[in-house]
């Protein structure tokens, strides 16, 4: 983990995605940052942080002042501990996010390659089964003979429509790679919500909302419960369950504003 200190506060948080490797131009070592929701000062939590500072190369003084020059600084696992309650869930929160993104993406990206050194396909078909992924091609084509709008914001200009797997692309066979019927239309927030399991929507399309969902969210984008966004087509059913089974709910550790 790599904390990001900054104009006097702790403002980031930086998760390795890989391990370091060697190249022509030095080590490099792929890295994803979230900011913090809220900074923190070391030096308003000077009496904490001084009995757990390293006693070489520090980044701070006792005081908590940044000392000028010391870049890359290794801390000890007893001041990231005490960085981690400092931060009150913070860091927890933006560890899940960096890592079940960078899962979502990884496996995606796996699913890719195995498609690409098929020998069974041709160019074309892997290239359809590609663009897939993305909402494009086929799937979307597909797609739209049938889903028109987001179901939740009515939006209608699809230039602004996420073409979304009910069921995760990089588990999907061939066919359902490319089944329209395996699919939403959805504009980018609901997209986000349904992707990471927040919401999922009955057969007769009643909305369903995660647990794990804080409350505000939904305020804030006007969605008023309960909510029914017109049933689903029969065909579509089968990858509903599977969203509502396999996806729905599995997003935890969710931050919730103040009540």
């Amino acid at each position: 983990m790599i904390w990001l200190h900054t104009d006097g506060a702790v403002r980031a948080i930086g998760i390795a995605l890989e391990s370091a490797t060697l190249t022509s131009t030095g080590w490099q070592l792929p890295v994803r940052f979230m900011e913090l929701d809220v900074p923190l000062q070391p030096q308003a939590h000077a009496s904490a942080l001084a009995p757990v500072l390293p006693h070489e190369h520090s980044p701070l003084r006792a005081s908590g002042a940044c000392i000028p020059g010391v870049y890359l600084a290794s801390i000890p696992g007893a001041m990231a501990a005490v960085l981690r309650e400092l931060l009150a869930g913070q860091v927890e929160d933006i560890e899940f996010r960096i890592t079940d993104a960078a899962d979502s993406e990884l496996a995606a990206e796996w699913a890719e390659q195995v498609i690409q050194q098929r020998t069974d396909l041709t160019a074309p078909e892997k290239l359809q089964l590609i663009r897939a992924r993305r909402g494009q091609g086929e799937f979307r084509k597909s797609l739209e003979q049938h889903e028109y709008a987001c179901r939740l914001s009515g939006l209608l200009d699809r230039r602004h429509l996420r073409a979304r797997h009910i069921k995760p692309w990089s588990i999907c066979s061939d066919q359902e790679k490319l089944d329209g019927f395996n699919g939403l239309l959805l504009s980018p927030q609901f997209d986000h919500l349904f992707t990471r399991g927040y919401i999922a929507f009955a057969d007769n399309g009643e909305l369903l909302v995660s647990r794990h969902l804080n409350p505000a969210v939904l305020q804030s984008w006007k969605i008023t419960l309960p909510i029914n966004v017109g049933s689903f087509k029969p065909q579509q059913r089968p990858y509903l369950d599977y969203h509502r089974h396999a996806v729905f709910e599995r997003s935890e550790n969710g931050r919730r504003g103040a009540p």
